[in-house]
């Protein structure tokens, strides 16, 4: 009987590569094979597989290197290492970096069977991100910002640089990136740690009441006020103040604020005393503020008074290497708020997780996992939990990556091949010739759409 799961056969020999296909084969497993560790680099990249059987002496990168590259771009896939040379040392060499199991030559067809079907049931998910989560620093607190690719890294150092200062800082990007978490990290890496952090959404309140909940009011000074608020300017006293989607503030609020940046003193609503505060501020919005002052609905002065020190939070779709970091966190912390005994996930699904745009970034993210692990009844994740199912119908919750479409069928069959190469010209045109940016967006390597350009004749 055909098992559905899929083995990435890797060795350089051609006589036993071709014996293992046919062996493993025969126990139902689908095969794909490759001669050398870089060819099996690209293999993982461009499709997906459950489980990689490789060799450790190739020529041109061994095996222990590829699977460091292969752990590194998903650390689900188990891998299993094989070899002639029985040594204990590269034995323990290979475990440390991220291999499920090791087998030697000529090996134990038996062994081999048990080792695959057992590797198939679990993977080193869980330990690969605590090691990957802690090798940032101990001395900087994180504040739950999970993150290992270069875009988090140096965004992270310059928290770092920033947070001891006084500099008032504009925190950018998309929805659902993280901007709070950025902002909360500045603070309790500050000298102002043990003060208060205060938070406000601009964009959750009312102009009327936007005044009232940033700088208080007396009694009486509008109906309804039946005692004097304090605001969050003088709660944050000693502490920071954070201003979400501030880009949403009217003119006249903009003013208001711009004077409490400068003088550091406000008046409650209906007050006539002054009160000075000592408060470090920072903002955050998802919108364009250069070209909201362009249109007249953003004050450049106010601007340039946030924007002391910039930030830019880069999108969920150009930190791929963070997805399976996110998902395993978030896994684990609604696994046990739904007191649920799942493990991890498929290599499928989070190959999935992997190539997916998530155009909503990490609460996205976090919100599909959350579904998953309340509506799974396995100890794994798998494609299935990632999917909205109306009887026979299977509608995707996770659509193809980036601005790629899946080509209609409604006037007939069109021919795989066409299909491919209308899907990577389209995607190459919608990333504006922009090669690197093509494959990002196709979930595959360079090297790989320069040999599909070259086969449709666009480049020589």
């Amino acid at each position: 009987m055909e098992n559905r799961n899929t083995i990435l056969i890797v060795d350089d020999d051609t006589a036993h590569r071709t014996m293992l296909r046919t062996l493993i084969g025969g126990w139902g497993y689908r095969i794909d094979d490759a001669d050398d560790g870089a060819a099996a680099i690209d293999k993982v990249k461009d499709r997906s597989y459950d489980l990689v059987l490789m060799d450790v002496r190739m020529v041109k990168i061994s095996g222990l290197e590829a699977l460091e590259k292969i752990k590194s771009y998903n650390p689900a896939i188990p891998i299993i290492i094989m070899t002639a040379f029985s040594s204990v040392e590269t034995a323990v060499d290979a475990l440390k970096k991220g291999a499920h199991d090791y087998l030697t030559k000529p090996l134990d067809f038996d062994k081999l069977r048990i080792t695959i079907e057992r590797s198939m049931e679990h993977t080193r998910l869980k330990e690969e991100n605590r090691r990957l989560k802690e090798s940032l620093g101990q001395h900087f607190d994180r504040r739950n910002i999970i993150g290992q690719s270069p875009a988090m890294i140096n965004l992270l150092e310059t928290v770092a640089q920033v947070a001891p200062s006084e500099a008032t800082v504009l925190i950018t990007g998309d929805s659902g990136t993280g901007k709070e978490l950025i902002a909360g990290a500045i603070h309790f890496n500050s000298h102002r740690k043990d003060g208060p952090f205060i938070k406000l959404n601009c964009a959750a309140i009312t102009e009327t009441l936007l005044e009232s909940e940033l700088f208080g009011h007396e009694k009486g000074s509008f109906s309804g006020a039946e005692r004097r608020k304090e605001g969050r300017f003088y709660q944050a006293h000693g502490g920071s103040l954070f201003l979400d989607e501030v880009s949403e503030m009217s003119l006249t609020m903009q003013v208001k604020l711009l004077r409490v940046l400068q003088e550091r003193e406000f008046t409650r609503v209906g007050g006539e005393n002054t009160i000075q505060v000592d408060v470090r501020m920072m903002a955050a919005t998802n919108k364009n503020l250069p070209e909201l002052i362009g249109k007249g609905k953003f004050r450049e002065d106010l601007y340039y008074r946030l924007n002391v020190v910039g930030l830019e939070i880069p999108p969920l779709k150009k930190r791929r290497e963070d997805i399976p970091l996110l998902a395993q966190h978030f896994l684990e912390v609604f696994a046990a708020r739904n007191h649920k005994g799942i493990k991890g996930y498929t290599p499928r699904s989070m190959d999935l997780l992997i190539r997916y745009a998530w155009p909503g970034n990490v609460r996205e993210l976090m919100n599909a996992v959350e579904r998953a692990v309340v509506l799974s009844q396995a100890d794994f994740l798998s494609e299935a939990d990632f999917t909205i199912i109306h009887g026979s119908e299977v509608n995707p919750n996770i659509p193809m990556p980036d601005s790629v479409s899946p080509p209609s069928i409604m006037d007939g069959v069109t021919p795989l091949e066409e299909v491919e190469k209308t899907t990577i010209l389209n995607t190459l045109e919608a990333s504006g010739g922009n090669k690197s940016e093509a494959a990002r967006r196709l979930g595959i390597t360079r090297k790989t759409l320069h040999k599909k350009l070259k086969a449709y004749g666009v480049m020589k």
